[in-house]
């Protein structure tokens, strides 16, 4: 990303891994309850079952307990240090290696670099998505009838690579794809040049204020742009074998029986939360980013 002082320039590909998979989880810990609202929001076809970010949140505590908020946490951070360190840690490289080195490279080679990384990502993570939404989506209500469908992180891989295949690991992959491509260019594209216009123009300097600006706009323009192909992400993912033929047909069924405004349910716990997750990720992101570079400037001095 753009900016930078003196003393914290120049963090190599594999501190920027490091500091993107970290600061991912970091964000995830704070942003998870809002994280699992959206999903239960998404996946539900009742409006009367959950009303808003808040009382689906207050719904889940007082029928299901608070841990339940927290449903596929493991998976989630498994996903971020997978997901994050790639999709965000990359970014800088692959822009640079698009722009073949050139110092100012344009939005058409940003939104390249950022589709790149956000599909990278999918090729190998895609089972910790998968188990996370599992997760997020089952609610446990026994005097209702309703039990898990998995009692733990492990029993939900074996589970699903048992009772559906290897398929089922990567089930929704080619949505979570193109989703994936579209949150990135979104968030890393609108954070890179919004944080580089920032410091260009002198209005803030390379500190929190600024990351914390280009974070939040980021994170609105995300949820605008990626919230019709999460949603449906999102209930192809959750579905049983046989429900959907597809991600076109789960799109389709969705735009016939629900209407349009079923591909933005759950818009204010998306934007709730990716706009949360999105601050406290870069901001995470920079500072950690500089704390290594810190301490290997240290250790090299010491060294020397």
């Amino acid at each position: 990303m753009a900016g930078g002082s003196a003393a914290d320039l120049a963090p190599t590909a594999a501190v920027k891994i490091f500091s993107a998979g970290i600061a991912g989880c970091v964000a995830d810990l704070v942003t998870f309850p809002l994280d699992t609202a959206k999903v239960r929001l998404q996946v539900t076809k009742s409006i009367a079952t959950y009303r808003g970010v808040f009382g689906t949140i207050i719904t889940i505590v007082r029928a299901e307990g608070p841990r339940n908020l927290y449903n596929g946490l493991l998976a989630g951070l498994h996903r971020q240090m997978c997901f994050a360190s790639v999709r965000i840690g990359l970014y800088d490289t692959m822009k640079l290696l698009y722009a073949h080195g050139a110092e100012n490279p344009g939005l058409g080679t940003r939104l390249l670099a950022g589709s790149t990384t956000g599909a990278m990502t999918v090729a190998f993570a895609q089972p910790t998505d998968v188990v996370k939404v599992r997760f997020q989506a089952q609610a446990h209500q026994p005097e209702n009838g309703s039990v898990k469908r998995y009692s733990s992180t492990t029993d939900a891989y074996r589970t699903i690579a048992r009772v559906e295949g290897l398929r089922g690991l990567w089930k929704g992959c080619l949505l979570n794809i193109a989703r994936n491509a579209i949150v990135n260019c979104s968030e890393l594209v609108t954070y890179d040049i919004i944080k580089e216009q920032i410091l260009k123009n002198k209005l803030m300097t390379d500190n929190m204020p600024c990351h914390f600006t280009a974070a939040f706009a980021a994170g609105f323009c995300t949820t605008v742009v990626a919230s019709p192909v999460d949603v449906v992400k999102t209930r192809f993912m959750n579905s049983v074998p046989g429900q959907y033929g597809g991600g076109t047909n789960c799109a389709l069924t969705m735009l016939f029986k629900e209407g349009p405004s079923a591909f933005y349910k759950g818009f204010m716990p998306s934007f709730l939360r990716l706009g949360s997750w999105n601050i406290v990720m870069f901001v995470s992101y920079e500072q950690i980013q500089r704390a290594v570079v810190r301490l290997q400037r240290k250790a090299e001095a010491t060294v020397s």
